[in-house]
C-alpha cells in the first residue's frame, strides 16, 4: 500500500476555535503528545486507536471523540487502509477544565445527533462568511457535550422565549449587512447563546443563521434586478465574497446570481 498524507488546516473567525484540521493518513502514527486545547474528532473513513491515561480506545464510524487538554495520548490507524478524520480544536471558553476528568473517563461518545451536528459544524467552518452558523452549531454541540460529561440535573424551564427571539430578529434586521456574532447577540439581548438559538428556531421555525442568509439573498435579488453585478451585490449585502453569495443564492433561488440577473433583463 502506498503511503498517503493529505492535510488541510486553518483557523476560522469563530470564537473559541483554535484550529480546524482535516487529514487522511495511511501509515502515520502519532507518538504520545498533549494539546492545550480540547480535541473534538470524528472519523469519516477507517478507524483510529489511541491510548489515553493508560487505557486503549478506538473511534468507530459513529463515534464522536473528545480528548481533553493537557492529557497525553497517541494515535494510529486501526484499519489496513488508514483513516480520514476531521478535528476541531476548542479552547476552554467553549469547554472548561472542570470537564477534563469526565472526558478522560469517557472520551468516545456514541451519539448520532452529536455526530451529525459535528459534521454540520465542519461544513459551516469550511466557508468564510458562515461564522454565525458555525457559532450556533458549536454552541449546541457544547451544550450536548456538557450533557454527556456532567451528571444529569433538572434544568430550569426557559423563560421569555418569544421575547428573546423577537429581540434577536430585530438585531439581525438592523445588522443585516455587517452581521453579528452569536456571543455579541447574546449579550445584547441578555440571553444565553444556546437559549437564544433554541428560542429563535422554536418561535420562527428557522435558525438565526438561516434567517440572516435568507434576508441577505432577498436583498441581493432586488439589487440584481436593479442591474448591479454579482460582485457588487455580494459586498452590498454582507456576503464574504461573490462565491459566498453564489452558494447561498443558488441554494435559495435555484440559479446563480449572474444567471438570475441576465434572465431578469431578458424578461423585461
Amino acid at each position: 500500500m502506498v503511503s498517503r498524507q493529505e492535510v488541510s488546516a486553518w483557523r476560522p473567525r469563530v470564537p473559541g476555535v483554535v484550529e480546524v484540521f482535516h487529514a487522511r493518513f495511511t501509515e502515520h502514527a502519532y507518538p504520545m503528545h498533549v494539546h492545550e486545547a480540547w480535541t473534538l474528532l470524528i472519523v469519516d473513513d477507517g478507524a483510529v486507536r489511541y491510548d489515553l491515561e493508560r487505557h486503549e480506545h478506538g473511534t468507530p464510524h459513529d463515534t464522536v471523540t473528545l480528548l481533553p487538554p493537557h492529557v497525553p495520548h497517541n494515535g494510529s490507524a486501526a484499519t489496513p487502509d488508514g483513516f480520514r478524520k476531521r478535528v476541531v480544536y476548542l479552547d476552554t471558553s467553549r469547554l472548561d477544565e472542570s470537564l477534563i476528568g469526565a472526558a478522560v473517563d469517557g472520551p468516545d461518545l456514541r451519539d448520532p445527533v452529536l455526530r451529525r451536528r459535528v459534521g454540520q459544524l465542519h461544513g459551516a467552518l469550511a466557508h468564510p462568511g458562515d461564522e454565525l452558523e458555525a457559532e450556533s452549531r458549536l454552541t449546541l454541540i457544547g451544550e450536548r457535550l456538557r450533557g454527556h460529561l456532567r451528571p444529569r440535573r433538572a434544568e430550569e424551564p426557559a423563560r421569555d422565549g418569544p421575547g428573546v427571539a423577537h429581540r434577536l430578529r430585530e438585531l439581525l434586521d438592523a445588522r443585516l449587512v455587517e452581521g453579528v456574532g452569536l456571543d455579541e447577540a447574546a449579550r445584547l439581548v441578555h440571553a444565553h447563546p444556546a437559549h437564544l438559538v433554541r428560542a429563535f428556531s422554536g418561535t420562527f421555525g428557522i435558525a438565526p443563521h438561516q434567517y440572516l442568509m435568507s434576508r441577505r439573498v432577498e436583498r441581493a435579488r432586488r439589487l440584481l434586478l436593479e442591474g448591479l453585478r454579482p460582485a457588487a451585490v455580494a459586498t452590498a449585502t454582507g456576503f464574504y465574497d461573490q462565491a459566498h453569495l453564489t452558494r447561498h443564492f443558488k441554494r435559495l433561488v435555484g440559479v446563480a446570481p449572474g444567471r438570475y440577473r441576465v434572465s431578469s433583463r431578458c424578461a423585461s
